[in-house]
């Protein structure tokens, strides 16, 4: 049985018992309300619902989501719970999350431990709360608080619960609690609605409108919950039902799912390797500057002892400096507090050369992006650490199998590839090398875990995935200012696409000199159909971007972008040089150029195995380069457009223009076969 039903003491004590989640399911749902049922029957003077083991119910199962609604609804028995003659309880003992703390709001009291989590996540599923939460929610704690939580999906400590008013008693053992709390005075779901808050209202339609851009639930939900100071409570009830129905049906939400599926699917990839032997509990990170010390803090944060080498104490001293800056940012922002920041300053030392190092289990560079630099790194940790120590390089192009290549154990050798921030970037891509053990990898994906990293396994070539595909991406961007386009037309198409940046503002605040190094490291130039706009900039112009105040754009003092009249000029020399002819683009036609060119890429990566599935390219493109979270990723948007229609797109490209485009091997074999992308991932799980 999901749900166990206890008489004690004239109560009767509804246990969740659904392992490991206490997840929603239809079962759960039904028992729910036939214990309901059989405690009114048996005379029960109360009724307290709690959750087996560590959590009371950390939500719906998601795997039901995709599939038509199973009777009794969740809102159906929560009704049926508000409406009961006698006093309802819940004794919440953990996590109480989506429909679990809409069981809990349906009930007359609640009582929590002081670990519980409380909150309304549905949003970041493209769904809203559908069983009372953006009706119940506002009733207790006002629409502001309310709206908070429900728009933003945020959890709320028990404390905070206490203080907002959600929660109305804290305990160490809350059905304990529960079997004693005085009940007196508690009527069926009457509550009153709360006052209207209409600048509370505003005030977040401007937030999703700015942070939320592209999501449909948001709006939806705000409305939903400013309804609850006018509506009466059952029409309300049947309103959010409705939004609740309609948005799970949408492509917006199996998008969000299909992302939350892969992410869980990357948790657990760890499980495929060795479990390590013990814990990373010391590091080394070779370089101070911004992606090392921002490397060293993520690493301190998660308690281990860093260490910084520099190659002098004048860079020592900066990196000290970044150092304290970053953990003093943590605190001003209230990420930490004092003693937190002091405790994560403690675990960070920057030193000078190899001579004194301490023992390390793992050790990172973080150095120029210069293949001999890097190789003579590795000799001086390789001379002066211990055998077990992990190597790992942070290299964002270069060929991991040959920067092992010298080593003398090159099994204990990994990528492991950060994203900047690195102390806020999600995504860490776990690079493969040829030599790398089973072992090494466990010890990676275990770090990740610790780290809070979603990490993707990545095979070894230029760039790896993401950038691979970041750089197929720049080819096709700057392929379309020399037929015509201007960087902020291309930038404006993208964002209204939902990219977090387009890709020259995204270029510019990177640096048009580390693309700059790129090309002349690949040698791009040889290629006749490069389009050498880079080059122009950098060397005729030095406009290396932000850091400059002039790049694909002209900065003014404000720091705002400004369209550029020589970067104009530069792209017609271009296009005049390479004989192509000028003609506009519409939004649509610069977002298919773009996002076909990445696709085409991403296929390409898979059929060389350098990433396992596509979902796993998903999550690179989500976390790692702001590809919009509610279109599922690049790979989920390509099945989204309909590989048949994807295939005719391109082999009508490839016949116009057969240098530059040509079809996908992998989606023809697929659209010939009525499959899709995804099922490449139920593939590879089954596998």
């Amino acid at each position: 049985m999901s749900v166990d039903l206890e008489i004690r003491d004239g109560a009767a004590i509804l246990t969740i018992n659904n392992p490991p989640l206490n997840l929603i399911s239809a079962e759960v749902r039904a028992g729910l309300l036939r214990g309901m049922q059989h405690a009114v029957a048996q005379g029960a003077t109360r009724l307290i619902i709690t959750g087996a083991g560590k959590t009371f119910v950390a939500g719906a199962d998601a795997k039901e989501f995709g599939q038509p609604p199973v009777a009794p609804h969740l809102n159906d028995v929560l009704l049926h719970l508000a409406q009961l003659p006698i006093p309802t309880i819940a004794a919440i003992n953990g996590v109480a999350l989506g429909g679990g703390l809409e069981i809990a709001l349906a009930c007359r009291a609640r009582i929590a431990a002081p670990v519980a989590q409380l909150g309304l996540p549905e949003v970041s599923l493209g769904l809203v709360p559908g069983a009372g939460g953006t009706q119940r929610l506002p009733r207790l704690v006002g629409i502001k608080a309310a709206l908070d939580m429900i728009v933003n999906g945020k959890a709320v400590m028990a404390a905070k619960g206490l203080a907002l008013g959600l929660v109305d008693q804290l305990a160490d053992d809350p059905l304990a609690a529960a079997l004693t709390y005085d009940s007196a005075g508690q009527v069926p779901d009457l509550r009153p609605a709360p006052l209207a808050d209409d600048a509370a209202v505003a005030a977040m339609q401007v937030h999703a409108a700015r942070r939320l851009t592209g999501h449909i639930a948001p709006p939806v939900a705000i409305d939903l919950v400013a309804a609850s100071a006018t509506l009466p409570l059952a029409a309300a009830l049947l309103r959010e039902r409705a939004a609740f129905l309609d948005l799970r049906a949408s492509e917006q939400a199996r998008a969000l799912r299909h992302v939350f599926f892969a992410e869980r699917a990357a948790g657990n990839k760890g499980r495929d390797y060795p479990k390590p032997a013990r814990d990373i509990a010391s590091a080394i990170v070779v370089g101070g500057g911004n992606m090392g010390a921002a490397i060293a803090y993520a690493l301190a944060t998660a308690g281990i002892a860093v260490t910084v080498v520099e190659r002098d104490a004048e860079a020592a001293g900066r990196a000290e400096d970044n150092l304290r800056a970053l953990v003093d940012q943590g605190v001003s922002r209230g990420t930490l507090s004092v003693a937190k920041g002091e405790a994560i300053q403690r675990r960070l030392v920057a030193v000078v050369g190899y001579g004194n190092l301490p023992p390390a289990d793992l050790a990172i560079e973080a150095a120029f992006e210069d293949f001999e630099v890097k190789r003579a790194i590795f000799a001086e940790l390789e001379s002066v650490l211990s055998p077990e120590t992990i190597l790992a390089t942070n290299t964002s192009y270069l060929d991991v199998n040959r920067l092992a290549d010298h080593l003398k154990y090159p099994s204990r050798f990994v990528g492991l590839h950060f994203f900047s921030p690195a102390h806020i970037m999600k995504l860490l891509e776990i690079v493969k090398g040829d030599r790398t053990s089973g072992e090494t990898l466990g010890a990676g994906f275990a770090l990740a875990r610790r780290l809070g990293k979603i990490p993707v396994l990545s095979g070894v070539c230029d760039g790896f995935i993401g950038n691979r595909i970041l750089t197929r991406n720049r080819k096709a961007a700057n392929r379309l200012l020399a037929e015509g386009a201007l960087p902020n037309q291309i930038d404006a198409a993208m964002q209204g696409f939902g990219m977090a940046m387009g890709p020259f503002a995204a270029q510019d605040m990177s640096g048009l000199d580390i693309a700059y190094a790129n090309l002349k490291r690949q040698n791009l130039a040889a290629n006749a159909q490069h389009v050498p706009l880079v080059e122009r900039l950098v060397e005729d112009h030095k406009r290396l971007g932000r850091k400059t105040g002039a790049g694909w754009y002209d900065y003014a003092t404000d720091g705002k972008p400004v369209a550029s009249d020589l970067v104009a000029a530069e792209i017609r020399k271009v296009a005049a040089k390479l004989a192509l002819t000028q003609h506009s683009f519409t939004a649509e036609d610069i977002v298919q150029r773009i996002t076909l060119a990445m696709i085409a890429e991403a296929c390409a990566i898979l059929d060389e195995g350098i990433a396992e599935k596509p979902q796993d390219i998903d999550l690179v493109l989500v976390h790692g380069y702001g590809f919009p979270r509610w279109r599922g990723g690049l790979m989920h948007h390509a099945d989204s457009l309909g590989l048949p229609d994807l295939v005719a797109r391109y082999a009508a490209w490839a016949k116009a223009d057969p240098i530059n485009w040509a079809v996908p091997p992998l989606l023809s074999r697929l659209a010939a076969d009525g499959l899709t992308l995804d099922s490449l991932n139920a593939a590879k799980d089954q596998a």
